[in-house]
């Protein structure tokens, strides 16, 4: 079960983010994420497959009031031990079966957990229904045009366990999954192996010249 492959990922998950690599890479993501979502004081946001809150955080410091769903109960804990319980409430469930009524939310974000269903259209039908009409949806993942995502592949075909039960997906197979014509956005176009000193350079002419390759993908949409 893809669910208990995430809890013992817990520790090891936010590690990664604490190193070198991890600090920037977080910071280009959350910039694109920030300025995607646009979030706001009081806003009801839903953060699917929000782990051990590791994004959560950033987009609550714009004041919003967000509902967590994760598959892992101890990312979900984890995740609930960061975050401030008046303005964020967790809820164990599977991305493509949402516990909420229609239009409960004024937005959804999901960063990087779409690839881990096999029917992504399932889990976007879902984001697009919990959302009021007119509400932003933010959903972010791999991308598989991407060196990242050949690395990933290669750890799995080696018996990495997690990354067997991925699915990475291009700009263009994300745009045809989404209900209305999306803004698409990549970052993270160096290498791990990249001199740090070079990174915003990188980044900077990736963007211009290659911008479907960045190996993170955010796709956005409204829903009509």
């Amino acid at each position: 079960m893809i669910n208990t492959l995430f809890d013992t990922w817990t520790s090891r998950y936010d590690s990664w983010f604490e190193t070198p690599s991890g600090i920037l890479i977080k910071q280009y993501e959350s910039q694109v994420l920030l300025e995607l979502l646009n979030p706001l004081p009081r806003e009801k946001i839903l953060d699917v497959g929000c782990g051990t809150g590791i994004f959560t955080i950033d987009v609550m410091a714009l004041g919003p009031i967000i509902t967590g769903v994760d598959i892992s109960r101890p990312m979900l804990r984890k995740a609930m031990d960061k975050t401030n319980q008046a303005v964020f409430t967790g809820i164990c469930a599977d991305m493509c079966a949402l516990p909420f009524e229609d239009n409960a939310f004024d937005k959804v974000l999901s960063m990087t957990a779409i690839e881990f269903t096999t029917d992504a259209k399932i889990a976007i039908d879902e984001f697009n229904r919990v959302t009021k009409k007119g509400g932003s949806i933010v959903v972010t993942t791999l991308n598989s045009l991407s060196p990242w995502a050949d690395r990933r592949l290669d750890a799995a075909k080696k018996g990495h366990k997690l990354f067997k039960k991925i699915f990475f997906r291009s700009p263009d197979e994300m745009r045809s999954l989404v209900p209305a014509n999306p803004v698409v956005r990549t970052a993270i176009h160096f290498q791990k192996e990249d001199c740090l000193s070079d990174i915003a350079k990188i980044e900077r002419q990736g963007n211009e010249n290659y911008p479907d390759k960045g190996a993170f993908l955010a796709v956005k949409w409204n829903k009509i």
